[in-house]
């Protein structure tokens, strides 16, 4: 079993990679929008193609990890550095672009490429060498809780310091924890003598769809994935239009929101040992459905009844973060791929993550333009369609998951 002190060592490299997740999948298109005036649609598109272009590289960025991992952890850790620091430079020149005009397009189509990129080869090598560690479900869970754990805190400093502090000093903060979170990182076991099981299955890039329980977890992750990407990628827009709170009131939303995420972390573990992974997980969808039903009947004004939401939905945020991947875990383990291909499970797992917010983008924001919305909308056809796309829609969505994960894991009891 891993040790506290290397567990935490471990998960601190999710605080620098979830710092950079909020502003990038749910700041940025209301940053451009209202600072820069660029039109939803072509926000939509631009983010549409830039995510899908990530997402399709991240297979083969967990077929490179997977080569490292068995040559040379230290290799491994080497390359991350460099990750490290085109990420720091990447979120900087996105956040910060010395360009205005017709030029800021291109130029944020490069810089979300960079820092994509990056992102995505430290994200699959953090991911994959923490299975490698990782044990029975309990163990697993663990494992994940202190990488998501961090990686709420690190959402939470996201959350506040561009607020407080702006995107100049945001940027510094970033390259910081990711300096910090390296050093921790090294310091913790080399996974290179995780026993191996060999499936006896050739080895191709496609090998993880060999296997029936990996198919079936990638289905509900999609539909999960997407009923969570949307109201992400709306957030901002149903705050300022919706509930007409002013801006200072973000913050205090998303610190509830991530706050309640990682106070939940402890009690989702807990029910791991009672139920089961996949039953607690399915309990995190349904009781994310009620706050977004909830969430629907909100007006202007009604922030208290809004914070109340946040509070809920942060609680089932927290199994969304835990669960998963500890699932995704013991499917590798039982698929005898131990030690020889995590990174490209985990590779095609950012595959489905970049895909759900692609489609979250490139779909949410230019239907939000067809039904007459613009951000600063206050008549009452255009709220209503924000309403519905933030509200309803991922509500279907996680219905939708819940029944999957019933029908296809459920039913075979926790260990797919």
């Amino acid at each position: 079993m891993i040790a506290t002190r290397d567990a935490w060592r471990y998960g601190l490299m999710g605080l620098p990679l979830a710092f950079v997740a909020l502003p990038l999948y749910v700041q940025l298109p209301a940053h451009y929008a209202t600072e820069f005036g660029v039109p939803l649609a072509t926000l939509g598109t631009l983010l549409l193609v830039t995510r899908c272009a990530d997402a399709l590289i991240d297979p083969w960025i967990g077929r490179w990890t997977d080569r490292l991992h068995r040559s040379s952890p230290g290799r491994l850790l080497g390359t991350v550095a460099l990750a490290a620091l085109a990420l720091a430079s990447g979120f900087a020149l996105l956040f910060l672009p010395p360009v205005r005009g017709d030029a800021l397009v291109a130029w944020a189509a490069m810089a979300l490429m960079l820092t994509y990129l990056a992102y995505s080869a430290i994200g699959i090598a953090h991911q994959s060498w923490g299975a490698r560690l990782a044990g029975d479900e309990v163990q697993r869970a663990r494992v994940v809780g202190w990488r998501e754990g961090f990686g709420l805190l690190g959402v939470l400093l996201a959350s506040v310091l561009p607020t407080f502090v702006g995107w100049g000093w945001t940027s510094a903060a970033l390259a910081a924890a990711l300096a910090l979170a390296w050093f921790a990182w090294r310091s913790t076991p080399k996974p290179e003598d995780a026993p191996a099981v060999h499936s006896g299955v050739p080895f191709s890039q496609w090998l993880p769809f060999r296997h029936r329980a990996f198919r079936a977890l990638l289905a509900v992750f999609l539909v999960n994935g997407i009923a969570s990407a949307i109201p992400a990628t709306l957030l901002i827009f149903f705050i300022r239009d919706r509930l007409q709170a002013p801006d200072s009131a973000q913050a205090l939303f998303l610190g509830v929101y991530f706050l309640c995420a990682a106070a939940s972390m402890p009690l989702w573990l807990a029910a791991v040992r009672r139920i089961g992974l996949v039953r607690s997980w399915r309990a995190g969808m349904m009781l994310a459905v009620a706050a977004f039903v909830g969430a629907s009947t909100l007006g202007a004004g009604d922030t208290t009844a809004f914070a109340l939401v946040c509070m809920a939905s942060g609680f089932a945020l927290g199994s969304d973060l835990a669960l998963p991947g500890a699932i995704l875990a013991g499917v590798v383990r039982d698929a005898g791929e131990q030690g020889r291909s995590e990174g490209l499970f985990f590779g095609w797992w950012n595959f489905a993550t970049k895909l759900n917010l692609a489609l979250a983008a490139g779909v949410a924001l230019p239907l939000l333009a067809l039904g007459g919305y613009t951000p600063g909308a206050r008549d009452a056809a255009a709220l209503s369609a924000l309403t519905a796309a933030y509200c309803l829609l991922p509500c279907a969505l996680k219905l939708c998951a819940a029944l999957l994960l019933h029908l296809s894991l459920g039913r075979t009891g926790d260990s797919p």
